[in-house]
């Protein structure tokens, strides 16, 4: 059996893949209702502080922190990584977003690309993780490098958010294309900042704007999506 990590890391961190990402836009549907996205060049600058100084942040470092708790097979401090992920969500539907994903990810995870630490950490846990401390376990286990997994996994969350948001602005697919591509640095650096943390209680976020948008969108008359 040919035993490819990239190929799992791509199958994972595709849109095709089964997780629901497509349901969840991360308060950017709220930001483009209250005109802070309005355009390519307000989308990069939204995303661009998420990486850095929000999400980005805080999801990298736990990401970094649970895989390397399942690499050492750690599985107290590993859970002890889960648990904080799981309270470290500003907003209910910030929590539900990253709980839902998740568990789905965890699930079909468990079918498809099978693995016994997966099996035990969805025994422990209840089958509840929040989505990056799931994909680092299973990016861990299945011998996919920390800076190649988290890489992937900014990649994969940034290009989500910047489909969601030509869904909600008057923006093409070149728009989007382009707006990817000038997010590649923000996407890097969060990268190395995740993984240089020491401790997670190191970790903070600088995004207020980020937290009431997605309060704002719990109200928000008319929602093409959950978050």
């Amino acid at each position: 059996m040919v035993n490819d990590p990239l190929y799992r890391l791509l199958a994972w961190l595709s849109p095709a893949y089964p997780v629901g990402a497509f349901s969840y836009s991360h308060g950017v549907e709220t930001a483009v209702e209250e005109g802070l996205i309005r355009d390519r060049v307000s989308l990069v600058a939204w995303l661009d502080s998420v990486l850095r100084h929000g999400t980005g942040t805080v999801d990298g470092a736990l990401f970094a922190a649970g895989w390397r708790t399942a690499s050492a097979s750690d599985w107290l401090a590993f859970d002890a990584v889960a648990e904080r992920a799981a309270a470290w969500r500003g907003t209910a539907e910030m929590a539900l977003e990253s709980r839902q994903q998740g568990g789905s990810f965890l699930s079909i995870t468990r079918t498809a690309w099978p693995h016994a630490a997966l099996d035990e950490a969805h025994r422990r846990l209840g089958g509840e993780l929040a989505l990056p401390v799931a994909v680092a376990l299973a990016a861990s286990v299945h011998g996919i490098a920390l800076e190649q997994a988290l890489a992937g996994y900014l990649h994969a969350f940034t290009a989500n958010l910047i489909s969601a948001a030509l869904r909600a602005v008057p923006l093409g697919q070149t728009d989007g294309q382009i707006a990817l591509a000038a997010l590649e640095a923000a996407v890097h650096d969060a990268t190395r900042t995740a993984i240089a943390v020491e401790s997670l209680d190191e970790v903070g976020t600088a995004t207020p704007l980020l937290d009431w948008c997605s309060l704002r969108h719990e109200t928000q008359y008319t929602r093409l999506f959950r978050s």
